[in-house]
């Protein structure tokens, strides 16, 4: 169950870093002219259909594997390991190619405000974080309590993590070469995922 926890920890504060979430809601606020507490709002509407999305996906796969760990006596302690471990080899293999989405500056030029934000939440919905996924499917595993923390953990940090980027970058109190870190965020989720399939063979 820590290692449960603390990956999923490790997963959630990787997630609120990478750039792909927050970054096209910050450009466009830019292009827009949006204040910066305009861009916040619109920031957490976006955060919040992504992370609603999510959870929902956790809770199902939670469902699931309390179901697989009733029916499949190793389940705990050999294929959810494994499913971590392979998951974190995709992610490493797939780093290179993103698959986030993006509005062109045709579209965003032929629509009007409230068609953006819904542009963006809609698409924020749709592109639910898989990374955590695993993490529901192993804690569904555990007691209750265990998915309702990474539930509530993931949430916190992913919203909160989106919200104090944008008002960092916005400022201007930080310029980094986005595209890297992002590109080379899939790496270390891969690791994170690899790292926790091994313990949870050794730790229960």
């Amino acid at each position: 169950m820590t290692s449960l926890l603390i990956g999923s920890l490790l997963i959630s504060l990787l997630h609120a870093l990478i750039p792909n979430h927050w970054l096209p809601v910050l450009a466009i606020g830019k292009k827009e002219g949006w204040s910066l507490a305009e861009t916040t709002r619109i920031t957490f509407l976006a955060g919040m259909a992504h992370v609603i999305s999510t959870v929902i996906i956790g809770l199902l796969l939670g469902l699931i594997g309390n179901e697989l760990t009733d029916h499949i006596e190793h389940f705990t302690h050999i294929i959810a390991p494994a499913v971590l471990i392979l998951l974190g080899l995709y992610f490493i293999m797939q780093h290179y190619k993103h698959h986030h989405f993006h509005l062109q500056k045709e579209q965003i030029e032929k629509k009007g405000k409230r068609s953006i934000i819904l542009a963006l939440v809609i698409a924020m919905f749709l592109s639910p974080c898989m990374e955590i996924e695993a993490y529901f499917l192993l804690a569904g595993a555990k007691e209750w309590y265990v998915l309702a923390a990474i539930a509530g953990m993931y949430s916190i940090i992913t919203i909160a993590g989106m919200l104090i980027w944008i008002r960092i970058v916005y400022k201007g109190l930080l310029k980094l070469n986005w595209h890297k870190w992002e590109h080379n965020a899939g790496i270390i989720t891969g690791l994170v995922l690899i790292i926790t399939g091994i313990i949870s063979f050794f730790i229960d």
